[in-house]
């Protein structure tokens, strides 16, 4: 049996399909056509997709954008990378830990007071950005003890009391500067 397809080799390849060495680029010879109908579904599907697929009209060039973030209301980086970046619609703010902005000391104290200031620098860059808590779609929480959880999620709900962002939490080693939480960001900035 031999069907006409479209001259994607990669594509044809991945369903189990051979290209002919005697037949033009556009048919593929279907060996076992008759014994497989998840094969036929899959290439119904597959065709109907390509099909689809050049009908459709060119896509339009999307201008790209991409701004540094940067307050003195927040501690600054302390290595290579920014406070925080704005790129298309989004507000990526790196991991904060708890600074103090004035000092650049770590503020003491138990996981809770430490996400505080976490949060707290964390807000003064969503301000800097365009944004600000309501606009947080996802946070990753860094914690150097998973026994901190309790705590540092009674604090992280003052900051979102409702609807709040997608997150991740993680117990990991060791954090910088001997951090017990640090907290990062991305939310939707105008």
């Amino acid at each position: 049996v031999v069907l006409s397809f479209c001259r994607c080799t990669p594509s044809a390849s991945r369903l189990g399909l051979r290209l002919p060495s005697s037949s033009s680029p556009s048919s593929l010879c279907l060996p076992s056509f008759s014994q497989s109908p998840s094969l036929v579904s899959t290439l119904s599907t597959h065709t109907r997709f390509m099909s689809s697929e050049a009908s459709s009209p060119p896509a339009k060039r999307i201008k790209m954008s991409r701004e540094v973030i940067s307050t003195p209301l927040a501690p600054a980086a302390i290595g290579p990378y920014s406070q925080a970046i704005k790129a298309n619609g989004f507000l990526f703010v790196s991991g904060c830990i708890p600074l103090i902005p004035e000092t650049m000391e770590m503020l003491e104290g138990d996981a809770a007071a430490q996400a505080r200031r976490c949060l707290e620098n964390m807000g003064a860059i969503l301000k800097a950005g365009g944004s600000d808590f309501d606009q947080v779609v996802k946070t990753t929480v860094l914690l150097a003890d998973m026994a901190d959880f309790a705590s540092v999620n009674a604090v992280y709900s003052e900051y979102f009391p409702s609807n709040p962002p997608a997150r991740a939490c993680f117990a990991v080693k060791t954090l910088p500067k001997n951090s017990l939480v640090e907290i990062e960001a991305v939310a939707l900035a105008q």
